[in-house]
């Protein structure tokens, strides 16, 4: 059975329960999944301190990355001859969403719609309309992220996840990454991964490129976490830092600085949408 409720936290959350399988979702701090839970196991990783703050950027859940993924050189870039400033990872994970939809009928599933406004086109200069949609079923959550421009000339952009899977022990993960080359954030040099990971670092910032396959698994243990992603998605990104209970392993349709160099940079022409899906499932 699925239903979907409200509760008035510090944000109005939304809670879409499937069986045993339950994701709270709140619309008003970007769009973004805080909490995903099976058999009453929690899934992700959630800094609340950070969280309870609108001034600072979340860490955990999910926050959603759009117009682009990473950070851009002196966080400018230049389009049609025009420079404009965006901060790491654009602006849809700070932004307030609205639902716009709400399903039971087959897994509950929750539409969360961001349209451009005057403080977007300060920044990124389209009209346009986001239209993501969470739908649990069972074990799996899937996000079908739906980019439609409503300009009149073409749309660039990168779209992406930025999900903080909690662990209580890093060294004891598994990984099965569909890629052998990554780059060092800050660098352009090509290493070639070897199946782990140093977690000895302060921090790791892997982006796997020239990926082969649509698939990235993690074992902590009896458990097993599959993301599944479509041919959008060029990167995947993986980060996490000394001390914290969290890794990340993101999905990225382009990487950083691609607004500016245009390498898999995604495009919209007008009145089209271009849709992407990440997938997770827990087994």
């Amino acid at each position: 059975m699925s239903t979907i409720t409200t509760e008035k936290q510090q944000y109005l959350t939304y809670l879409l329960t499937d069986g045993d399988s339950q994701v709270a979702v709140v619309p008003e701090r970007g769009g973004i999944v805080t909490s995903w839970q099976i058999q009453g196991k929690e899934v992700f990783y959630l800094d609340t301190e950070r969280f309870k703050d609108p001034n600072l950027s979340v860490r955990g859940g999910i926050p959603l990355l759009f117009p682009i993924c990473g950070n851009l050189v002196d966080d400018t870039y230049t389009l049609a001859g025009e420079t404009y400033m965006l901060k790491q990872h654009g602006f849809g994970r700070t932004s307030p969403w609205e639902v716009t939809q709400k399903s039971t009928d087959d897994g509950a599933s929750l539409t969360i719609t961001l349209k451009s406004n005057d403080e977007t086109r300060a920044v990124y200069p389209f009209d346009f309309q986001l239209d993501f949609i969470y739908t649990l079923k069972g074990n799996t959550l899937e996000q079908r992220f739906r980019h439609t421009n409503l300009s009149g000339q073409p749309m660039p952009f990168s779209t992406g996840t930025h999900p903080y899977f909690a662990v209580a022990d890093k060294t004891k993960l598994v990984f099965e990454i569909p890629s052998t080359d990554y780059k060092i954030k800050g660098g352009r040099d090509v290493f070639a991964y070897n199946d782990r990971f140093d977690f000895d670092q302060e921090e790791i910032d892997f982006a796997f490129i020239n990926l082969e396959g649509q698939t990235a698994t993690v074992k902590d243990g009896d458990t097993t976490l599959t993301i599944s992603y479509d041919e959008n998605y060029s990167t995947l990104v993986f980060w996490t830092v000394k001390g914290k209970d969290f890794y990340c392993l993101e999905p990225w349709s382009g990487p950083r600085n691609a607004i500016n160099t245009g390498d898999f940079l995604l495009s919209a022409a007008p009145q089209e949408t271009v849709e992407t899906v990440i997938s997770m499932t827990i087994s």
